[in-house]
């Protein structure tokens, strides 16, 4: 299947990305790894016809945002994403029009809609940055993770009106799972992602986005790390890594919860049938593509 996959890469000039929490198999096959924005920006940089996006809807839209005239193939159209959905664009346009002075800051994490309706587009990496940068005078709306949202409150110390929206994975871990994981490995560092809630965030050593987490690993001389986020990151880590510990953080009643439905709906026999079939494929109507490019573009102009 490996092989058919790769034939088919060749002859239609396709590339395969993949995000950190797809399953190893597929990771292990794609010509790119990272984050979403990393994977869309390395797709539109990128001479290939067609982007197979390994990840979830709201990241194949982002690719195909930003290379409007390439075919984005998603091998599990249903591959969504909990925090995005707890964002609807007709819910989210009433949110802003009953704060219409308020400058709009959306996480990456949300539908191409809601990207047209913001202000300015923020990854975990970079969100902290982007708000202290905003001008002081200005009011800020935040979605759609109001973990994360209050998390960069705290760093940036802008006061940020939060839509209430979460990630399942995220919620989904348990402070008493955590704590006795500690209790049982002493020596290990814990590493959250800040859409975690901030009672884990208060328990953590290091706090970043996935890429942040990755490299810390790499780099610190920790000989363990407790990870509390989606454990598909932690394929890399060990192969980065193969000398350190990295330990998975359970629900409560040892539920492997935290990892991520949608993501795992992608499978390497997925991706064989959407490079012969040319299908599922995002579609995007063209005024939203260019409404959505503005924020984006402006992110990617203030990081720079």
């Amino acid at each position: 299947m490996i092989s058919e996959i790769k034939a088919l890469c060749f002859k239609s000039n396709a590339i395969i990305l993949a995000h950190y929490y797809q399953s190893p198999e597929i990771q292990d096959i794609a010509d790119f790894i990272g984050d979403s924005l990393d994977l869309s920006r390395k797709a539109a940089n990128n001479d290939a016809d067609i982007i197979v996006f390994c990840g979830v809807h709201f990241m194949a839209e982002t690719a195909k945002i930003l290379s409007p005239n390439k075919t984005v193939l998603l091998p599990d159209i249903n591959a969504g994403c909990s925090l995005a959905d707890d964002c609807p664009a007709d819910e989210f346009q009433r949110f802003r029009n009953q704060n219409p002075d308020h400058y709009v800051v959306s996480y990456i994490n949300c539908s191409a809609e809601v990207k047209a309706q913001s202000d300015l587009i923020c990854t975990s990496s970079n969100a902290v940055s982007l708000v202290e940068r905003i001008p002081q005078d200005k009011k800020i709306i935040f979605a759609p993770d109001q973990n994360l949202g209050r998390w960069v409150q705290k760093k940036s110390g802008r006061e940020l009106k939060l839509w209430p929206g979460s990630c399942i994975v995220h919620e989904t871990f348990s402070e008493e799972a955590l704590l006795k994981l500690k209790y049982q490995n002493p020596n290990a560092k814990i590493i959250a992602h800040p859409e975690c809630n901030q009672n884990l965030l208060a328990l953590s050593d290091f706090i970043g986005s996935t890429s942040k987490l990755l490299d810390f690993a790499s780099k610190d001389s920790s000989p363990a790390y407790i990870v509390l986020t989606e454990p598909g990151i932690i394929h890399q880590m060990k192969k980065k890594e193969p000398n350190k510990d990295f330990i998975e953080v359970p629900d409560i009643n040892g539920c492997k919860c935290n990892e991520c439905p949608y993501m795992k709906l992608n499978t390497l026999k997925k991706i064989l049938d959407c490079l012969k079939n040319n299908t599922p494929s995002i579609k995007l109507d063209p005024k939203v593509i260019k409404k959505a490019y503005e924020p984006i573009k402006r992110m990617l102009d203030m990081s720079n």
